[in-house]
């Protein structure tokens, strides 16, 4: 692994850190929203907030015929949702995006827009019978508990999200929602210091963690000639304890920005693919290419937009991912940033005319 990342302020290693610290649930992105929009309103043409909650903003580039390129990164994380209170003033809830159960047990939350502090729990292990440990943990079994203080206060409707916080240590950043809170901040980035040579496109997406639902608006509305999402993935490198081999991710933390050749919504159009490895090449900038296997990002509505739209995916990988708490590598961070502003500073219409493949 070569140490060539940038050397990162504290500016926006404290963007990460807000933007992670921000309750943003599919649905109910307000406060991320807010953020992103005190962050370039001021860096950008114009802005606005569409229909479904998405920020789409402009930044012109130079000359009258610049390539629109639009570049995503989704505001949602992934928590859950009051649905109903019982009579002893527990909270019946339910799972928004994909949150494996046998991590809520116990985890602290903030419930609704007011942060209301509760804890997820279940029947203690002293109360549970020997049958019943076997049986797998349903979302049935666990209520949220908001305490006496907390109960009433909190309704049907109300956004759960993990009350973890920031923390840097060394080399690598903790935190919930990193995915995609690290492809919001490189998106801000981006649009302070955008490349004078395209006009650049800024999609801050809703709902994509509940089915791609606001790059799939924004794309129509943007009509961009090309497009990069910037997300997170899986880093595969937990013990595999049956010993069988990874067909489905590849990536590791501290080994680069991972270029998507496929996935499960998107095969990435290769004229990018090739431009991203060779300006990666050329400039010695680590980077890894993900094995196509499942999952998706916002690329995978959007290059189905209008006419059809070239897309590509770069991720950052991260541990832990859809949990309470991710760990990510700060290099990786920085190396994205650098990867993705490189190509865009070498984009010219001739990609856009040469074979695909």
């Amino acid at each position: 692994m070569r140490n060539s990342a940038p050397q990162l302020n504290n500016e926006i290693i404290g963007l990460v850190e807000s933007l992670t610290n921000a309750s943003g649930i599919s649905g109910g992105e307000g406060e991320v929203r807010s953020i992103v929009v005190s962050q370039i309103k001021s860096h950008v043409d114009n802005h606005h907030v569409d229909a479904l909650g998405n920020v789409l903003a402009l930044r012109k580039g130079e000359g009258k015929d610049a390539l629109r390129v639009m570049l995503s990164a989704h505001m949602d994380e992934v928590g859950g949702m009051i649905l109903d209170i019982d009579q002893d003033g527990f909270h019946y809830f339910d799972v928004i995006g994909k949150v494996d159960k046998r991590q809520l047990i116990g985890k602290s939350v903030l419930v609704g827009t007011d942060h209301l502090p509760g804890v997820i729990g279940c029947k203690p292990i002293h109360l549970t019978k020997p049958h019943e440990m076997r049986q797998p943990v349903e979302i049935n079994d666990l209520r949220i508990d908001l305490s006496p203080e907390g109960s009433g206060k909190a309704h049907p409707g109300d956004r759960i999200s993990f009350s973890t916080r920031f923390t840097r240590n060394g080399a690598v950043m903790l935190a919930k929602a990193l995915d995609d809170r690290l492809g919001v901040a490189i998106l801000i980035d981006l649009v302070k210091h955008a490349p004078e040579n395209i006009e650049l496109l800024a999609a801050f997406t809703v709902q994509e963690e509940i089915g791609l639902r606001g790059a799939r608006v924004a794309a129509y509305a943007l009509n961009p000639q090309l497009a990069i999402a910037l997300d997170a993935t899986n880093a595969n490198e937990m013990p595999a304890w049956d010993d069988s081999e990874n067909i489905y991710y590849n990536s590791k933390i501290g080994h680069g920005p991972v270029i998507y050749v496929a996935d499960g919504a998107t095969i990435c159009d290769p004229r990018l693919v090739r431009h991203a490895i060779t300006i990666a090449e050329r400039l010695g900038i680590p980077y890894q290419l993900r094995q196509p296997g499942t999952g998706g990002t916002d690329a995978g509505a959007i290059h189905k937009s209008r006419s059809g739209i070239p897309s590509l995916t770069i991720s950052i990988p991260i541990r832990n991912i859809h949990t309470p708490i991710s760990i990510t590598h700060i290099d990786d961070f920085g190396n994205t940033i650098w990867l993705v502003k490189e190509m865009l500073a070498s984009l010219d219409r001739s990609l856009l005319t040469s074979e695909r493949a």
